[in-house]
């Protein structure tokens, strides 16, 4: 272990102990404090005046929802239109190496910000928000194509089972976790919390979202579609485990998995970028049609 990850590690488990103690004593100040770790990005914020290159010569728009706004870009082409969807701490620049790819095609591509990320707003960061942001970004835009990028791909997934009567004809979910209870055990077993912080977030996502922990499942959201999908994950993946990828394939009726290697857990490669324009576009794959 390196020394910066050695401290990171020593620092992770001394706050993790002071939620432990916490939670016996002011449990409300041990919930709010482990799930703002849990929820607030520390990076992946971005200026309008320091845009990375990639984003400068876009056209840009910015939605409002209730109290919050979100960053949408758009590169210009032709009919066919993409959405595309990022993860934790990062923005609509990370797909820099995607997009000459699904240029090639031709196609309009859209990016957006994620709540608390890129030239969004707010602190909390959560997937049900961000499926709203997606649905607001695929009325406007009205994409043919979804391309979600880990929690961005499990965004995808859940905005997908919520409205499945959209302009999205097909799918793209690249190295996605499938179960929020599988994130927030890892989440848990970093900071080692104790059992009654479980119980303590457990409330706290059924009273704010509505929802148990475990059913809200990739897994299961994916057996209800009838959309057709591509699902990839890599097999060193260090954070979203590969696992997961398959846990949303497995139901997912009319989609197809790939396995790669090496690659981690951003997953730019030009030959598995190949097999998602064949996907898309390949003679053969449905024609993209409304």
């Amino acid at each position: 272990m390196g020394i910066k990850k050695g401290i990171r590690f020593i620092t992770l488990k001394s706050v993790g102990q002071y939620i432990n103690f916490l939670s016996y004593v002011r449990p409300q100040k041990a919930l709010e404090l482990s799930y703002a770790l849990f929820s607030q990005p520390r990076i992946g914020r971005l200026q309008k005046e320091s845009l990375p290159k990639i984003l400068r010569n876009t056209e840009t728009e910015t939605f409002h929802h209730n109290e919050h706004h979100f960053q949408t870009y758009v590169w210009k082409g032709n009919e066919t239109k993409i959405l595309l969807v990022h993860g934790w701490e990062s923005n609509a620049s990370r797909w820099k190496k995607t997009l000459p790819h699904l240029q090639k095609s031709g196609s309009t591509i859209i990016a957006i910000d994620a709540p608390a990320h890129g030239q969004s707003s707010g602190k909390e960061f959560n997937v049900p928000l961000y499926a709203e942001f997606i649905n607001k970004a695929v009325e406007k835009y009205q994409p043919d194509i979804i391309i979600g990028h880990s929690i961005g791909g499990a965004a995808c997934v859940y905005h997908q089972y919520l409205f499945p009567n959209t302009s999205i004809s097909k799918m793209v979910i690249l190295g996605a976790p499938s179960d929020l209870k599988t994130l927030i055990d890892n989440y848990i077993s970093m900071l080692s919390l104790n059992t009654k912080m479980f119980s303590l977030l457990e409330n706290r996502f059924q009273t704010h979202f509505n929802f148990k922990i475990e059913d809200f499942s990739g897994q299961k959201f994916a057996s209800t579609f009838n959309i057709s999908g591509l699902v990839a994950h890599d097999t060193t993946d260090k954070i979203v485990a590969f696992e997961e990828g398959k846990k949303i394939a497995s139901n997912w009726k009319n989609s197809q998995f790939i396995e790669t290697k090496d690659l981690g857990h951003g997953m730019h490669d030009d030959e598995l970028y190949q097999k998602v324009l064949d996907f898309l576009f390949a003679e053969g794959s449905e024609p993209l049609s409304r």
